[in-house]
């Protein structure tokens, strides 16, 4: 399919936007998980996971946006480039929760 294709075109380009051209002092290390397209290739949504403050990462790259969209315009030949939002990928903590779950599940049936 033609938007998973330019969308892993534009997760890689986000990454290095990102972490080279973002020059924020506010921002942590932030890392870009997925990118999701609209069919019509019209909206983006970037899930990122960060080691800095979520909140804070979070509104330093919605701030970002215009200056994301400007480079990603001049490196991906698109007609046009996406409306992005920026999401917070929670998956690795949900996963953690679960984990642990299943583990104290996995305890409480040996005791038995």
């Amino acid at each position: 399919m033609r938007a998973e294709r330019v969308a892993a075109q534009l997760a890689k380009e986000l990454s290095v936007i990102v972490s080279r051209e973002v020059n924020d002092p506010r921002l942590g290390f932030v890392t870009i998980t997925k990118v999701f397209l609209t069919p019509d290739l019209k909206n983006a949504i970037i899930f990122f996971t960060t080691m800095g403050d979520k909140k804070s990462d979070l509104k330093t790259l919605e701030h970002a946006k215009g200056f994301v969209r400007t480079l990603l315009a001049q490196r991906v030949s698109l007609r046009f480039i996406p409306e992005i939002e920026f999401r917070l990928d929670e998956s690795y903590e949900y996963e953690q929760k679960m984990e642990k779950l299943f583990e104290q599940l996995d305890k409480d049936h040996k005791k038995e």
